[in-house]
């Protein structure tokens, strides 16, 4: 049995032809356009600056700039699975399609809230990163409640500033720019004093 060809495009000295590869340029090229400014292959990645490629995560990349856990954990540390490599890719995904599609229609809400699939992922990361104080007997003695507490709540729950600290949402930080003065590729050190530098 033979296989025939797939045929796309209509055939030769058709009219349509010229018009069938015109569109397909077209798809193809808004297709790599969009891919581009969007910055696609940056969500692949750990790096946390991928997450201010949509402006209203800048307060939250700006409150983890600030925090403790910046020397430590970077977002997909926390915020999606780490027991095996499809899951993570699949929740980075299904998480980002979401996020898109929300910043696409202009919905996003003023404050930003964790889902509860999020919530979910997040506390086991919490306990995997701080496991050893999380099973700590001696905290028994001198915090009480608190072996039902680290079992049956949430760590934010006490822990409410760690790692975004206390304020949330978009109108609450005025004139927030991010990514710099973070962003590696600028250097902001003033050319004059790079030289003096350098001559010592």
């Amino acid at each position: 049995m033979k296989l025939r060809r797939l045929k796309i495009l209509p055939p030769k000295g058709s009219i349509w032809r010229e018009r069938a590869v015109f569109f397909l340029a077209v798809i193809i090229g808004m297709t790599h356009f969009l891919a581009r400014e969007s910055r696609i292959t940056s969500y692949m990645t750990d790096d946390p600056q991928a997450c201010v490629n949509c402006h209203v995560m800048t307060p939250v990349y700006n409150s983890w700039m600030h925090s403790s856990h910046r020397e430590w954990a970077n977002c997909n540390d926390c915020h999606v699975p780490h027991d095996n490599i499809v899951n993570k890719y699949y929740f980075k995904a299904k998480d980002g399609l979401y996020h898109a599609s929300v910043f696409t229609a202009r919905a996003e809400p003023d404050v930003i809230e964790i889902k509860e699939a999020s919530q979910k992922v997040v506390q086991e990361n919490c306990i995997r990163c701080h496991v050893q104080q999380v099973t700590q007997v001696k905290y028994d003695g001198w915090l009480e409640d608190h072996n039902e507490n680290r079992t049956g709540r949430q760590c934010w729950s006490c822990h409410r500033t760690v790692p975004h600290g206390k304020v949330h949402g978009l109108s609450s930080i005025q004139y927030n720019i991010a990514p710099l003065p973070t962003d590696s590729n600028d250097n902001v050190v003033p050319a004059w004093l790079t030289e003096a530098i350098e001559e010592k």
